[in-house]
């Protein structure tokens, strides 16, 4: 077994950014045979793996990589087979946000498969779908609750957000301590309750009032800085009146550089705002949402299902760890066995070998240029399959970036 290219599926979701503007766009032209970009179609999503929604397939064969696998059990490596059968357990993408997607929260593996079998015409599957974003563009998102200073600060100070979580939730925010973490965490929770089960006309009539005092420029709410003002204008923009407006009260308003990282595990509210990301997750369409959207919104598993802990922007961050030996990589792994993702830089006119891994790997470019022997040329937009224990050399001509999604031995 060979390293061998593998083309991939784009996906069209209306919230993805236009044309070239799009990363995912950019990448597909070196990915996708045939492929012309139109100026004034949306570019979303890039899926690399095995994910019969959008598979996938072997460019000089023309069979799909799930079939390749399904022939080929050993190419998986034992990390994987030892744990996840035969089956590529996760899914890698690149993502191009021009338009928020919707606030929402994954299950745990306990907790999918019980709303598997309880619903499942609205949780397909039985599986846990923790996710990981590593930011190619500067990227913009919300993950996890605010310190609850911050929060507190946002009731005592905004009177429409205390007119839509009610008087009770009110107090109990106020006269709850900060050294009180489960009083806090209850606190957080019966306020973002009340919120999502607040009559949507209210809910309307509030966020018009807030909207009509933040867009005047002469209003000043000391609690509300540029950077939120401008946030919750712009989601009002793109979901006029809509309870979600209400979460950047909530939730932490991420700002990730290039090669920032931030993991969503089970439980944690997030959404993505805006900008380029590579994205690693388990395969699983389970999706519990809190707004940003007309799709369906399963309140009472919501509220009950959230991780209600307040952190610091900064401990959304997620740490990497330096390549043994190599330190051309930094190594994202989180605490779940189904991916990490090497982040790999290397220098012009440079032969450099890949680790060989127990695992098998796809690989995307994400830029510079170089060939690989048994492949040829390779360029952003790239990707390709690599089979466990299989080495792999690259002969660069310029800066080369790779991303490379696999299973790593949990720590």
């Amino acid at each position: 077994m060979e390293v061998v290219r593998i083309e991939c599926a784009i996906k069209n979701y209306h919230w993805g950014k236009f044309g070239c503007d799009s990363k995912v766009a950019q990448f597909a032209k070196s990915n996708v045979q045939e492929f012309t970009v139109e100026e004034g179609k949306p570019y979303a999503e890039l899926w690399m793996g095995t994910l019969p929604t959008g598979p996938s397939v072997i460019k000089s064969s023309g069979m799909l990589l799930s079939d390749y696998i399904s022939k080929n059990p050993a190419c998986l490596g034992s990390t994987i087979l030892d744990q996840f059968q035969e089956q590529l357990p996760f899914l890698f993408k690149v993502l191009s946000v021009n338009k928020s997607l919707s606030i929402q929260a994954h299950p745990n593996k306990k907790h999918a498969e019980e709303l598997n079998r309880k619903c499942p015409e609205k949780y397909g599957d039985p599986n846990h779908k923790p996710e990981m974003a590593l930011a190619l563009t500067d990227f913009e998102g919300m993950c996890g609750f605010r310190p609850f200073s911050q929060f507190q600060a946002f009731v005592r100070g905004v009177e429409e957000l205390s007119a839509v979580i009610g008087e009770d939730a009110v107090k109990k925010v106020n006269d709850t301590q900060l050294a009180d973490l489960e009083g806090v965490k209850s606190a957080i929770k019966q306020s973002f309750t009340c919120l999502m089960r607040c009559e949507s006309s209210r809910i309307e009539e509030q966020i018009t009032k807030l909207v009509g005092r933040l867009a005047d420029v002469s209003t000043d709410i000391p609690c509300i800085d540029d950077s939120l003002r401008e946030l919750i204008l712009r989601l009002n923009e793109q979901f006029p009146g809509d309870v979600g407006i209400f979460s950047a009260f909530f939730l932490n308003h991420m700002k990730l550089k290039p090669g920032e990282a931030m993991f969503l595990a089970a439980n944690l509210p997030h959404a993505y705002l805006s900008g380029d990301c590579i994205e690693c997750m388990a395969k699983s369409d389970n999706v519990v949402r809190a707004g940003l959207t007309p799709k369906f919104k399963d309140v009472d598993t919501l509220v009950e299902m959230l991780d209600y802990t307040p952190k610091a922007m900064e401990e959304n961050i997620m740490s990497y760890t330096q390549g043994e030996d190599d330190s051309n990589v930094k190594v994202f792994q989180p605490p779940v066995p189904d991916f990490a993702v090497h982040s790999i830089q290397i220098p012009a006119h440079q032969l450099y070998n890949l680790t060989t891994e127990n695992s098998a790997s796809i690989v995307i470019v994400t830029a510079g240029e170089g060939q690989i022997p048994s492949l040829g040329e390779i360029n952003a937009g790239h990707t390709m399959f690599i089979p466990a224990r299989e080495g792999v050399s690259i002969q660069t001509s310029s800066d080369m970036t790779l991303y490379r999604a696999l299973c790593l031995p949990q720590i």
